[in-house]
């Protein structure tokens, strides 16, 4: 049975939405599996059901139905994450005269579901006598056993004289700023006298309220003026552009959205200069009661091609319109597919709670399994402890060097940046980005000529002189990271954003050169399904291996996995399962998991499968009965390049499956490869994996 977490808020605008994501976070990263239920939705009880419970007075059968569609939950996961109903229901809500009874209802659910209640409560203002009565108060309807403790959030908030969280992007003089800290909260009477148990607090983030530019206008229902700007960007702030041009400079920076009339053709001409200077602006919001003049129009289409977002209205109001429109809006409510926002929300909560207490509350052991939380988690966490030095050759690259920015940040490893200084902090400051004062920046001009003997030396071979060692390693970043790597300087390399994966691994093997006993490099992609990890190889180095190849790829790959914490159970994927097919394929196949038997006899192995008997138990069972591998495999092992690559990106993309990698398997050192593609999220865990490696 699972352990039943009742989140009840105690005051509007507690946040209590962002708690369940973060607790749910935290929980999945320590290797717990979580499921969420609402006592109403998930039981299918629609108001006018659950009103005639009340008017029947039938509260017992509206207990029982609930706990008919709430059973299932409890053997889907170790944890419920339940959904409290908060006491103040909005008058126009079809659930206003519910209000009346939720203390009821939330106490008799808590008992009837055996649950474990966290109390969600915000300071309304900095009189904290105040925020321990409303948590007393709270805790009146619940015997002391059910209750688990409380997280007080928003810390810090702007609030209103009412005490209601009001916060804008265009002004603050009607916000008060208030002033507490977590240790005023953990010395409030209710906790030090152990009445009740701090869970955490949550610090006011205005990050976590910045909208998209596009949730903005849908929101004022202004539709773009021409299509292709890049409406993801965030707002940071509103500058309302009456003023004359030498008093909006200082307006121009990134996430800044513009708003002005449709004649000042001077502001159109600031933006647009802007952008092309690489100033991130979040956006331009054309008003006017007249249409779009045509010498306006050929300045926004410039601006579209840099992908600055232009709007305008086409209903012909006017400027005050918006500014009184926008100052109403609600800011804290998320939309579902701002996918980045909610991953930011549930990173900042999940740190803020304490897990342990809630873990405490298991009533029996559950079986751990490498979820993707949980490998993300064990990934960030060992580079933390590793704390590595890796050399960025890509350091001029807006993804790499936000990524870096965060490792170094997080500690997750100490970032050393190759590329041009001043290109690179006019680069952070077009983003909206700090570099931390502790992250080195390395100009290859001033230091190429320290390496150029070494590498003539290691290249007289091939009869390389000093004039090319010098050329090469100026104008190729990844040879000049890759003689840091080699003199021990860096830990290890992540490159492959802006470059190919030949360009990033050709200095490796040349320089750093294999392992003894690897007969190659391959590659492998940890790829973080909805429910647990696998490793697919070779998805990028060789494009058609032989059997001894395909064996010593395989061993690799096992190998990379246990060093990740996850169980290798190594599947060699081909057309066919066992001996149902033939071909010289399907033999290649047969015969390195032979190699692999013979060579590494603890390793867990079977081949050849097709991809469904590797990966569903049910297939497995009917097409190989009598595999240790199939239908629960790990590690998925493909025949050529071909199949691995397609096969990565065609589950990468249908599923939206994070993948990391590719990681090379078989250097002297990390080298590790981005795919032109990769997210800031793809770089900065493969940042992680390469400090772990070495």
């Amino acid at each position: 049975m699972s352990c039943n977490l009742v989140i009840i808020p105690t005051e509007q605008g507690v946040g209590s939405s962002a708690i369940r994501l973060g607790i749910k976070h935290a929980l999945e990263q320590h290797g717990y599996s979580v499921t969420n239920f609402h006592p109403f939705n998930d039981s299918k009880i629609t108001p006018q059901k659950l009103q005639s419970y009340f008017l029947e007075d039938r509260r017992q059968d509206l207990l029982e139905d609930i706990m008919k569609e709430f059973e299932p939950f409890q053997v889907k996961a170790d944890f419920v994450l339940v959904e409290g109903i908060y006491t103040k229901l909005s008058q126009s809500s079809e659930l206003a005269w519910f209000s009346h009874h939720v203390d009821w209802f939330n106490a008799a659910l808590v008992r009837a579901i055996m649950g474990n209640v966290i109390f969600v409560t915000r300071p309304t203002s900095n009189n904290l006598a105040q925020l321990e009565e409303q948590i007393t108060l709270a805790t009146n309807d619940f015997s002391p056993e059910f209750i688990l403790g409380a997280l007080v959030t928003k810390l810090n908030a702007p609030i209103n004289d009412d005490g209601e969280i009001k916060f804008s992007l265009i002004d603050e003089a009607d916000e008060h700023q208030l002033n507490i800290t977590h240790e005023q909260i953990a010395q409030l009477k209710i906790f030090t006298d152990n009445k009740i148990k701090l869970l955490g607090t949550t610090i006011w983030n205005k990050e976590m309220t910045q909208p998209r530019i596009s949730d903005l206008m849908q929101a004022l229902n202004i539709h773009p003026l021409i299509e292709g700007g890049d409406t993801t960007r965030r707002i940071k702030q509103i500058s309302l552009c009456s003023r004359g041009i030498n008093n909006l400079v200082s307006d121009l920076q990134a996430g800044t959205l513009l708003i002005t009339a449709i004649d000042r053709a001077d502001i159109i001409m600031a933006a647009s200069l802007a952008e092309a200077r690489g100033i991130k602006l979040a956006g331009l919001l054309l008003t006017a009661d007249y249409s779009v003049p045509q010498e306006t129009m050929w300045f926004c289409y410039a601006d579209a091609n840099n992908n600055l977002p232009i709007y305008a209205n086409q209903d012909h109001r006017k400027t005050l319109n918006f500014i009184l429109a926008m100052k109403d809006l609600d800011l804290k409510s998320v939309p579902s597919d701002d996918l980045e926002r909610l991953e930011l929300i549930k990173r900042e909560i999940s740190e803020c709670v304490d897990i342990g207490a809630i873990e405490a509350k298991l009533n029996h052991q559950v079986t751990k399994k490498m979820s993707p939380a949980a490998f993300r988690y064990m990934l960030i966490k060992k580079a933390q402890a590793a704390h590595k030095r890796i050399v960025l050759p890509e350091g001029e690259e807006p993804r790499t060097l936000k990524a870096a920015i965060h490792c170094q940040e997080k500690g997750i490893a100490d970032c050393v940046l190759l590329g041009n200084i001043d290109k690179i902090h006019q680069l952070a400051k077009a983003n909206g980005l700090t570099i931390p004062s502790n992250m080195q920046i390395i100009d290859p001009q001033d230091v190429a000529a320290a390496y150029v003997n070494q590498l003539v030396e290691l290249r007289k071979s091939k009869g390389m002189t000093s004039e090319q060692a010098l050329d090469i390693l100026t104008s190729d970043v990844n040879y000049l990271g890759t003689m840091m790597i080699y003199n021990g300087e860096v830990a290890g390399l992540v490159s492959g954003a802006e470059n190919t994966t030949a360009a990033t691994v050709r200095p490796a093997l040349q320089i750093v050169k294999t392992k003894p006993g690897s007969s190659l490099v391959s590659s492998v992609f940890f790829m973080c399904l909805e429910d647990q990890v696998l490793l697919y190889g070779d998805c990028a180095i060789n494009p058609d291996p032989n059997a001894e190849e395909l064996a010593d790829i395989a061993i690799q790959s096992a190998d990379t996995a246990t060093q990740f914490n996850i169980e290798p159970r190594v599947a060699m994927i081909s057309y066919s399962t066992g001996s149902s097919g033939q071909g010289a394929d399907v033999e290649k196949v047969k015969a390195a998991t032979a190699i692999v038997r013979i060579k590494r006899p603890d390793i867990l192995i079977d081949g050849p499968l097709q991809y469904d008997a590797a990966m569903i138990k049910e297939i497995g069972e009917k097409k190989a009965p009598n595999s240790p591998v199939a239908g629960r495999a790990t590690v998925c092992i493909f025949p050529d390049l071909n199949t691995g690559n397609t096969t990565y990106k065609a589950v990468q993309r249908s599923a939206n499956v994070l993948s990391i990698g590719p990681l090379l398997q078989g250097l002297n050192k990390p080298v590790n490869d981005l795919s032109r593609g990769a997210t800031v999220d793809d770089i900065i865990y493969t940042i992680a994996i390469t400090a772990v490696q070495s």
